[in-house]
């Protein structure tokens, strides 16, 4: 029987066995790279579950910083004021002192005095807060603080500057609150 073997028969069974040792050392490496892959897949998963907890914390945080802004804006609409109104209840109170002392007044001066007094403290009190005058008589028309409503032909004052003052303005720090109604110089026409 040894008859017909085939000479070339044990080299094709080497070259057989050699692919078969090739194909299995290449499924290992695949399945080696397989396994490899995994934990890289469970990193992301990991990764991604984090980031995304991150971001609903923040958001969350977000949406109370927002929540907490609108409350406090609020507030500050409804009582932003009371502080101011506090100052203006004494100068209320001699308002109302001033009201009782005129049941009995004939003199119109006492009157004139009680009125000075009283204005006198509410600009205190205003200045106090920040407000201030607009300076307007005989300055330069500025149409960030002046609102003209007529011109007026003078010699009295240099053209452009504020001759008539109808209204005084008024503004708190920068902010202008009312500005001035002003009548503007214009130089006379020779008739």
């Amino acid at each position: 029987m040894e008859e017909n073997k085939n000479p070339f028969g044990e080299e094709e069974e080497k070259i057989k066995d050699e692919n078969k040792s090739q194909e299995s050392a290449e499924t290992e490496k695949k399945s080696d790279e397989i396994k490899e892959e995994s934990p890289k897949e469970d990193d992301f998963e990991e990764k991604f579950q984090d980031l995304n907890n991150k971001y609903i914390r923040l958001a969350a945080d977000f949406d109370n910083y927002r929540k907490r802004m609108a409350q406090e804006r609020q507030e500050l609409l409804k009582y932003g004021a009371s502080e101011v109104l506090e100052k203006l209840i004494s100068v209320l109170d001699t308002f109302e002192r001033a009201k009782e002392s005129l049941k009995d007044i004939d003199n119109c001066e006492k009157v004139k005095e009680g009125y000075e007094v009283a204005l006198k403290q509410l600009m205190d009190t205003l200045k106090k807060v920040g407000l201030e005058e607009i300076e307007a008589l005989g300055k330069e028309f500025n149409p960030n603080e002046h609102e003209a409503i007529t011109q007026v032909q003078t010699d009295e004052y240099d053209e452009d500057c504020v001759a008539v003052v109808a209204q005084k303005g008024y503004k708190l720090a920068d902010k202008v609150l009312r500005p001035a109604l002003v009548g503007v110089a214009k130089k006379k026409e020779n008739e």
